[in-house]
C-alpha cells in the first residue's frame, strides 16, 4: 500500500489517504501516517473498507507530521569515502566498520513534497542528500535483526539539506552536526510498505534484507547522482537493531540511511557543480517510490 499525508486545499487540515483504483482516498479519522500506526490492526482493516471520498491533493505534507524521533545514518561506504577525500583522508576510520553511525536531527523541521525549502541566511553552501529513509512501525528495544527488520512500516525518499559551511565550522569543535543540518529535512512524497517493495529485495540472513532499487538526484533538471540503494554497506536491519540496543524506539520513529555515494554537490570536484541557490529545483527518485521535489526559497521568504 501507499499512504500519503496531504491537504485538499491549502487552509484544510491535514489527512491520511490511502492510494486505491487510481486516487487517493481519505482514511477516515486518521491526520497522518503515525496515526495509522497506532491503530490496532483489525481497526486498520476495518477503515479500508470504509474509505472516504477521493482526494485531489493541495499540498502534500510530510508523511509523519512530527515524528517522535529522527535518526539518520552513515551507511553508504561510497559517500564516506567521497566526502573524507575531500578533507584531506585516504579511507574511512576504522569505527566506521564496526557499527553503524547515526546523528539525531531535527523531526520539528520535515518538509513535504513539493513545498518550499527556505536557504538559510547564514550558508553560502547549501547541499543536497539523497537518502532512503524507513518508518518505525512498532515500539520495541534491543531487537535482533528479524525483530528490527519486522519493525519497519514503510519506505520514503529523505533530502537531508545541508549548510556545509556551518557545518563544517561546528564540526571543527568536535561536535555536531548541528545547525548546519536543523533548519529542514524534505520527507516523502508518500509512504511505501515493504511488500511493495519485494521485487527489490535480497534476503541476506546474516545482516537483513537488502533493496537494490535506483536511486536518482537532479537539479534543475540535470541528473546528478544515479546509483543504488543495494550498495548499503549497512542493511536498515543493522541499523534499526544498532539504534534499539539498550533503548527503545517509538512508534513512528525515522531512521535515514544516510546518503548515497554521489548523493550530494560535497562529493565532487570543487567547481563542479555550484551550491544550491533560491530558485533551484531539486529532485530525488527512487524505483518503486517516486519523487521527492523542492524548490529553494531566498531566507527572507516566509513558508
Amino acid at each position: 500500500m501507499r499512504f500519503a499525508t496531504v491537504q485538499s486545499a491549502p487552509d484544510a487540515p491535514p489527512c491520511l489517504t490511502v492510494w486505491r483504483d487510481g486516487s487517493w482516498r481519505r482514511v477516515v479519522g486518521c491526520r497522518d501516517f503515525l496515526e495509522w500506526l497506532h491503530l490496532p490492526e483489525s481497526e486498520r482493516a476495518a477503515r479500508l473498507t470504509r474509505l472516504g471520498e477521493p482526494i485531489t491533493p493541495a499540498r502534500y505534507c510530510p508523511p509523519i507530521l512530527v515524528p517522535p524521533s529522527l535518526r539518520d545514518f552513515y551507511a553508504f561506504e561510497a559517500h564516506v569515502r567521497n566526502a573524507r577525500r575531500k578533507r584531506g583522508y585516504d579511507a574511512p576510520p576504522d569505527a566506521w566498520y564496526e557499527f553503524p553511525a547515526f546523528y539525531f536531527s531535527n523531526p520539528a523541521c520535515l518538509v513535504g513534497h513539493e513545498q518550499p525549502v527556505r536557504k538559510p541566511a547564514a550558508t553560502d553552501a547549501l547541499d543536497f542528500e539523497l537518502e532512503l529513509a524507513v518508518i518505525i512501525g512498532r515500539a520495541g528495544g534491543d531487537w535482533s535483526l528479524a525483530d528490527a527488520e519486522a519493525a519497519i512500516a514503510g519506505f520514503t525518499l529523505m533530502n537531508d539539506w545541508s549548510a556545509r559551511d556551518i557545518q563544517r565550522c561546528e564540526m571543527s569543535i568536535g561536535l555536531g552536526p548541528a545547525k548546519g543540518k536543523d533548519f529542514a529535512t524534505s520527507l516523502g512524497p508518500w509512504v511505501v510498505t515493504p511488500d511493495e517493495l519485494d521485487a527489490w529485495r535480497t534476503p541476506d540472513p546474516d545482516h537483513g534484507s537488502r533493496w537494490d532499487m535506483r536511486l536518482r538526484a537532479r537539479v534543475n533538471g540535470q541528473e546528478i547522482t544515479n546509483a543504488s540503494a543495494g550498495e548499503m554497506y549497512w542493511t536498515f536491519a543493522e541499523m534499526i537493531a544498532h539504534a534499539s540496543r539498550d533503548t527503545r524506539l517509538q512508534v513512528g520513529d525515522v531512521i535515514g540511511s544516510g546518503t548515497v555515494g554521489g548523493g550530494c554537490l560535497l562529493e565532487y570536484p570543487d567547481g563542479a557543480y555550484p551550491w544550491l541557490q533560491p530558485g533551484d529545483v531539486v529532485e530525488l527518485e527512487a524505483e518503486g517510490i517516486g519523487v521527492l521535489r523542492n524548490r529553494v526559497q531566498a531566507s527572507t521568504t516566509a513558508l
